[in-house]
């Protein structure tokens, strides 16, 4: 029984429902009937009631171990009436799922994505809990940080929020606000978190300088950092982490922020893709492309060369009509196409993902919800490991 109870215990148990440790603990009482079934009320304690249905508990009520043992019913209904004793579920329960807010008017919602697994996951919100805001990060450490201002009152300064995985919400992160710049020349901002540290960049409309902050948990204050003086004004780039630095860059330019220096520095720009409009990394390699999926390029960083990679065969009368999100699920290059046809005007969605053995795209059948205007955080859609049973009845 210690065994046992030290195995069903453990965070890092990878079951994809908490149904399957009950199943293993109906299976292990069977085998010695006569033995083991007095061991069940203390068993019972170590199996997780708030990640179980309602029909799961009433079944396991209904069971032939638990009606022959009173005292194991008895620990279930009190389990149960005194309410979720460990909120947290096991490894196995999560998903790796990309995030895409809805842009349409009057929507609050956000999209959680697994192509390859079919899974979409629409959430709507309270706008007091999620303002409308493409300041959106998820660290190594699979934290989720938001930016958003802090209300009517002061549309001028940000407040740092994190996510609950447990309650599906954003909660204050206890980090001192920020303000931001007018918001006339506001073109895009991006938050990242490299080292421990949490980076605030921001560029403008019309003005050839990048503007960046850095916080610090244990100072917990802002503090300015080495702004980047552009050669060409651009409205379109991609900024992005990669390992331990931060990368700003357009077709003409690419700048490395180097963190422990606070200096950035020049890198090879990708030279013949037209606009850049969204990269992401991936180990110690970006893919970038451009806005109709023209191109689509590999920059490696430690050797500061691009390669070109097959492009895009795309179907008979689509195009592309908003700009590309790039994401990378369980390690493999996925991109997110709005597409109309020359025929109608009707929107749709194309999820493909990168062969990279054959140099080539391969259509998902995905199957988003219709009727959603889908936007990135940024030039990428970011990717967390989604705790599922905590998104039920979303």
């Amino acid at each position: 029984m210690n065994q046992l109870t030290e195995i069903i215990s453990h965070d890092e148990l990878d079951v994809k429902e908490e149904s399957t440790v009950w199943e293993a603990v109906v299976r292990w009482v069977q085998h010695s009937r006569e033995d083991r079934l007095h061991h069940l009320p203390i068993i019972l304690s170590y199996i997780r009631f708030n990640l179980l249905t309602v029909d799961d508990t009433t079944a396991m009520l209904e069971h032939p171990l638990v009606r022959e043992d009173p005292g194991s019913s008895e620990v279930i209904q009190n389990v149960v009436q005194k309410g979720n004793l460990n909120l947290k579920p096991r490894l196995g329960m999560t998903m790796e799922m990309a995030l895409a807010y809805d842009a349409a008017p009057g929507s609050n919602e956000l999209l959680f994505m697994n192509p390859q697994k079919g899974k979409y996951i629409s959430c709507s919100y309270k706008p007091e809990d999620l303002p409308k805001s493409s300041i959106l990060t998820v660290t190594s450490d699979n934290d989720i940080y938001i930016l958003k201002t802090k209300g009517s009152e002061d549309n001028n300064k940000f407040s740092l929020f994190k996510y609950s995985h447990a309650e599906n919400m954003w909660e204050q992160a206890g980090a001192p606000s920020i303000s931001k710049g007018p918001d006339d020349d506001l073109y895009d901002e991006h938050i990242f978190k490299v080292d421990g540290t949490l980076y605030y960049l921001a560029f403008y409309d019309g003005r050839p300088l990048v503007q960046m902050r850095k916080y610090k948990p244990h100072t917990n204050h802002w503090q300015e950092c080495s702004q980047l003086q552009l050669d060409i004004t651009k409205d379109e780039a991609a900024v992005l982490s990669c390992g331990s630095h931060i990368y700003f860059l357009t077709d003409e330019e690419m700048h490395r922020y180097e963190p422990r220096e606070d200096r950035w520095s020049k890198r090879t720009p990708p030279g013949i893709i037209h606009s850049v409009c969204t990269a992401v990394a991936m180990g110690t390699e970006i893919f970038c492309t451009d806005s109709s999926f023209s191109y689509t390029m590999l920059y490696d960083t430690e050797s500061d060369r691009w390669q070109k990679l097959q492009g895009w065969e795309d179907p008979e009368n689509l195009y592309v009509a908003r700009f590309p999100i790039l994401s990378v699920l369980q390690n493999q290059l996925h991109i997110l196409l709005a597409c109309v046809s020359d025929f109608h005007d009707d929107m749709v969605y194309l999820v493909y993902v990168y062969d990279r053995s054959a140099d080539a795209w391969k259509e998902l059948k995905a199957n988003l919800p219709i009727n959603k205007e889908y936007y990135s955080f940024g030039s990428y859609s970011p990717v967390a490991r989604i705790y599922l049973p905590y998104l039920k009845g979303t």
